[in-house]
Formats: C-alpha cells, structure tokens, sequence
C-alpha cells in the first residue's frame, strides 16, 4: 500500500530556550492507538508518530501529547499502568520513544506524555505483592485496603463509586489469617489506587518524572489530577453517583476528589518539573468551583489546568460566553492562562456533538476558530482537525470498560477512538498495512482522509492549518484580555485587547451583520456581499 508523503518545510523549526513556551502553544494529542501503525498489527505505535511529524509540523502545532504507552494490560487502553518507567511493546521499546523524540525537537515539536499518579494496574508488581501479603502489611500499606464495614466483613468499606459504573471496593478472598480485605479502585477494578499517605507512592511518582524528563519530554498532562489523595476515614458520599459525572456542580461534596492533600501531591510535582529547564505539567481537574479549581495552579503546583467548560458548552451562544468568562475568571489572580479544548478522548467528538452530518461539521468548525482565538494555550484532538464524527460501533466493538461496568447501558468512549484515516478509498485508509484495526473504521471515511483534504481549499484541515498559521503569526493574537462586544440575539463578538483581533460566532438559525473589520478567516463560506454572518459561522477580523 502506498504512503502518503509529506514534504518537511525547508526551514529549521529547532526548539528554543523560551521557559514560558507553553503559556500560547498549540497542543496536539496523539491517541497513540489510533493514529498511525507502522508495524501492521492494526494498534497504532510511536514509530507510526514519528512517520507522520511532518503531517504535525505542516499542521502547524507546537507540542504533542502522547497518552500513555507504557506496559500495561489494557483494561483501560494503557491507564491501567504495570510499570510506568518503559515502553509497552505493543507500541515498540525505549529505543523507538528516543528516537521519537529526538526527529520532533529537530522539528520544532515538544512532546509531553501522560502520567497515573492516582492508581496502577492490578498487573503492578506493588499490587501483586499486596494481594500476596497479609492485612497491615508494608506491601498492602501502598493501597487502600480496609475491612468490611460489618461483622462478617462482607460489606464495602463505604458506599462510594466506581466512576466507570458500581461500587468502588473488590474485595479479595478469603485466606489464611484474613476475612478478605477490600480494596479502593475509583475507576476499575484492574485499577487499584494507591495510598498517598505511603511515603513509597510519592517516591516513586518522582522517579517516575525524573526517568521521562532525563529522556528529553517536555512536559507531563497528570491524568486524575484532583484525585490521589482521600479523605482522613473515607467518609461516605451523601449522595453516591452511578455513572461518571464529569464536573459536579459547587454545592455537590464528593469525598471522592478534590481533598486537601492532593496540592501536597502537586508541590512535589512542580519541585522536580523546576530542576529541568522549560518543562510543564498540565492537571486533568474535574472540578466546577472556581476557587477550588485555581488552587491547583498556584505558583508553586501545576503551570496548567484543564478548565473543560468550553467542551462541555452547548453550541449555543450564551452558553460558549458564559464557558469563555467562566474559564477566564477561575484563572484570575494565578500565574496560570485558560487552558482551551473541545475535544479530548474522553468525551464526543465535536461533529457529533453539535447536532452530527454537516450541521455538527459547520459547527464544529465554527467553535474551533473561536478556540483558536482566545488567549492561552488551546489543545487540540487528533482527527478533529479532519472533521471527524463519532463512530456508531456494534456492541461486539465496544472496549471501554465503561460499556460492562455500567451493565451494558453506557456505550463508552470508544466512539471517539476509531484510527485516523490516511489516504486512499477503503479501510483502514493508510492507518496500517493490516486490514484489521483495534476498532473498525466506518467504509464511508475516504472524504476525511488527510490525502483527500490536503489540497482541497474548503476542507476542515485546510482551516485549521490557515488558524494555526494566523495564531501564530499574526500579530493580531496578542493579549490576554478580552473586550465583549454587543451582539445580536444567539451571537456572540469578543476582540484581543492587545492585538484586536475579533471574533464573531453565529449560534441564531438567521443570518446577521457582520463585526466591522477585514476578514482574515471564517469557518465556513461568507456571501458576496461580505456584510452578513450566516448561521453556525464563525468569522475573524482585524
């Protein structure tokens, strides 16, 4: 099968020294499963990422994020960690991550990865040895094992959740000198989270960084960043949850998240990120109150946070506003800028989102441009920028753990998983030379691939190359602030205190006029007039 080439641009795009080379970048993240196979066995590898750095520098992004690769037994795609300090060999060896890294820095490319501070895979060496020991000891102190609340000791130790759906304690059989301790898992059972009161969990946490920032990453998205630490006692939830419910609102106290203890957690973290020049951590940080969220991007923890109101905004103008103001306002005061996305591989991908087929693509392209407008870093979801939707997998697809452990009610997130299609006409369009793919890639996907949009002026790819050229070169995209102007109703206008660039997002079903200025961009087809605005549109102007 041929190979879809790109030409690497004729200038050097090295790395710089600038320290603060994170406050404006544009951060792409690889789903490394999904987006490029160099070996043939249908799972996408960090080979397949290095054969494709110059799709990435013709993009025009500035940073990757790599989910994780390391060992692991795959109950959840590589979150369920069994040692965090190598390469998985489904995804190639230490040899193939060098070698990765070294082509994306002469590129111009950071590369930050993922780390799972919160738990390990049951597979781990500590767990294993855990489950081998007896109650009280030094091997079960790294996870939280607890009797049963009752006599027998044959019920859970609270009535806190799993977040992937029933309760959040298995417990262990009986044995010799031990009822059957139960022990803490808030995600699956093949995820054991660690106790972070053992001095043991920390240290190797900081191994963990020391070994990946010595190998030349760039930075660190710490996955589960508001959890880690529990409560003294792990009181019960008022009001347990079924199902994962992204951001609780403020008056919701989960026990589950957010404790005091977890900013301890993220000092350390930030104490050794310093000791290595223009590195960073971002936090994954579910949490919706403002003062709780700012407090994890203090000076002295994480340099990001993941504020996920703009992902979770409807497509609806009062509702991106109201997510833009917010985010701004969380971070007022810290050292920190907003952090911008729309997409992650944990949530539904934009097209399908905002209504599917080519509203949810008009759509999708419109909050894009809004994304890439705003001050602060923006991270991108690879295929996004190809316009792609969601896939409607058959149940007999379905991985996600999500899918069993919520009875077969919640489909997952695997929808949003499917490999990025290439080039050519039929699956799995270039994603590798194996016509068996992890997931199945819908036969209808030849108009997405990188090959059919790379020339074609009007495509989805081609709009976010011209974005991302413009947000880094126009001096338009400048300042921190932003100024609001008075917009009609479901229409929204901002402008760049600074730079002036202005952005009009058009949410009404009608057309409106348009923001005075000269257009640099729009998401989708403007009339001749050039005076109007049509619906699920968004404009740049200077």
């Amino acid at each position: 099968m041929a190979r879809l080439t790109l030409v690497r641009r004729a200038d050097d795009r090295r790395l710089t020294d600038d320290e603060d080379w994170w406050r404006d970048a544009t951060f792409y993240q690889v789903y490394v499963r999904s987006f490029a196979d160099a070996d043939g066995d249908g799972i996408g590898d960090l080979e397949g990422i290095r054969s494709r750095l110059g799709y990435l520098e013709l993009l025009g992004v500035d940073a990757l994020w790599l989910t994780p690769f390391f060992p692991s037994p795959m109950v959840d795609h590589g979150y369920d960690v069994s040692d965090p300090r190598a390469v998985d060999p489904l995804f190639g060896d230490l040899n193939a991550f060098d070698r990765l890294i070294a082509d994306a820095h002469q590129r111009g490319l950071r590369v930050t990865i993922d780390v799972v501070p919160n738990h390990t895979s049951d597979r781990h060496e500590w767990f294993q040895e855990a489950v081998a020991a007896a109650p009280g000891s030094p091997e079960r102190a790294r996870y939280l094992f607890r009797d049963g609340s009752d006599f027998s000791g044959s019920r859970p130790p609270n009535n806190w959740t799993s977040t992937f759906g029933g309760p959040a304690w298995t417990r262990l059989p009986p044995k010799m000198n031990d009822a059957g301790q139960w022990y803490l898992h808030l995600f699956a059972p093949e995820q054991p989270d660690l106790n972070w009161d053992n001095p043991d969990v920390a240290a190797d946490l900081e191994r963990t960084l020391r070994f990946w920032l010595d190998r030349g990453v760039d930075g660190f998205r710490i996955d589960v960043a508001h959890g880690m630490a529990k409560p003294a006692g792990l009181p019960d939830m008022a009001h347990p949850i079924e199902v994962c419910p992204g951001l609780l609102g403020a008056e919701v106290v989960d026990p589950r998240f957010d404790a005091d203890g977890v900013h301890d957690i993220h000092r350390m973290i930030r104490q050794v990120i310093d000791k290595y020049p223009a590195r960073m951590a971002i936090g994954e940080i579910w949490v919706s109150d403002d003062a709780a969220f700012a407090r994890y991007i203090r000076p002295d923890e994480l340099h990001l946070g993941f504020n996920f109101r703009l992902l979770q905004a409807d497509f609806d103008a009062v509702s991106v506003r109201e997510a833009i103001e917010r985010s701004l306002m969380a971070v007022q005061g810290s050292p920190a800028p907003a952090t911008w996305t729309i997409s992650n591989h944990d949530s539904v991908r934009p097209v399908t989102r905002y209504g599917g087929g080519e509203v949810g693509l008009a759509r999708a392209r419109a909050l894009a441009l809004v994304q890439l407008a705003l001050p602060g870093p923006a991270y991108l979801y690879n295929g996004d920028e190809l316009g792609l939707p969601n896939v409607e997998l058959p149940d007999w697809a379905l991985q996600d753990p999500v899918w069993k452990r919520s009875g077969r009610t919640e489909r997952g997130r695997d929808g949003c998983r499917a490999p990025l299609p290439w080039q050519g006409s039929i699956p799995p369009y270039g994603f590798s030379l194996s016509p068996g793919t992890w997931l199945p890639v819908p036969g209808n996907w030849g108009g997405h691939t990188v090959e059919a949009q790379l020339e074609d002026p009007n495509s989805t790819l081609s709009l976010y190359r011209q974005a991302l050229e413009l947000r880094k070169g126009h001096n338009a995209f400048t300042g921190a602030e932003l100024e609001w102007y008075g917009a009609p109703p479901g229409c929204l206008a901002f402008r760049r205190k600074g730079g002036g660039l202005v952005c009009g997002l058009n949410t009404s079903g009608a057309q409106v006029s348009m923001p005075l200025g000269q257009v640099l961009l729009s998401s989708g087809p403007l009339p001749p007039s050039g005076d109007v605005l049509p619906p699920d549109t968004a404009v740049w102007l200077v």
